[in-house]
């Protein structure tokens, strides 16, 4: 049975469509204008920012633990995701040159340099028996207050209102802590699984 929306409901969510509709239809003008494949900018985020770490993950990846790096990279990717979206809609920060527009956020970012930093940083503390927590604070440092500037100085990311590097620093740290502690509770959960069955 369809519960029926009241008129008032009904035009704010129309409203709001539509005004999402015309920003899409405004990223869209925009990127063909300044961020097709014309564009120098459009082949330093393909190359270096989402296809060069895709590779270096397909040929450095350690195959005997590799879901598991893979399933930590996963959960950094969706959460990064979430929280870039949540900042680029709240006018914390934004991406003036994007792989593609109809993708909120900055796909090469979200979804393969920063996940595969932390999947490699992951790998090499499992491999060499090292302090994954410390290491992983030097990446999130090294992305907030060199990697970011950098993109910044370059304009490829751009931060408004009160956002700075300190409180990205913060948001890669919470991003990577839940991530681990995710990681964490399925691995105790699939050492338990004779328990489940």
């Amino acid at each position: 049975m369809k519960i029926n929306m009241d008129q008032q409901q009904m035009e704010a969510y129309e409203k709001i469509n539509s005004l999402m509709k015309d920003v899409t239809d405004l990223r869209v003008e925009y990127w063909h204008q300044y961020s097709n494949f014309q564009s120098w900018q459009f082949w330093v985020i393909f190359l270096l920012m989402f296809l060069t770490p895709l590779l270096v993950l397909y040929f450095v990846i350690d195959r005997k633990k590799m879901f598991l790096l893979g399933f930590y990279g996963f959960n950094i990717n969706v959460w990064f995701g979430i929280v870039d979206t949540w900042g680029n809609k709240q006018g914390l920060w934004g991406y003036p040159y994007e792989l593609t527009p109809y993708v909120p956020g900055n796909l090469s970012l979200d979804t393969a340099l920063v996940p595969v930093l932390f999947i490699l940083v992951y790998q090499w503390t499992l491999n060499h028996n090292k302090n994954f927590y410390l290491y992983t604070i030097v990446l999130a440092l090294f992305l907030s207050f060199i990697c970011k500037p950098i993109l910044v100085m370059h304009n490829f990311f751009l931060l408004h209102k009160w956002a700075n590097y300190f409180y990205l620093f913060i948001g890669y740290c919470l991003i990577f802590l839940f991530s681990k502690l995710i990681t964490n509770i399925f691995l105790k959960m699939s050492k338990n699984t004779s328990s489940y069955y």
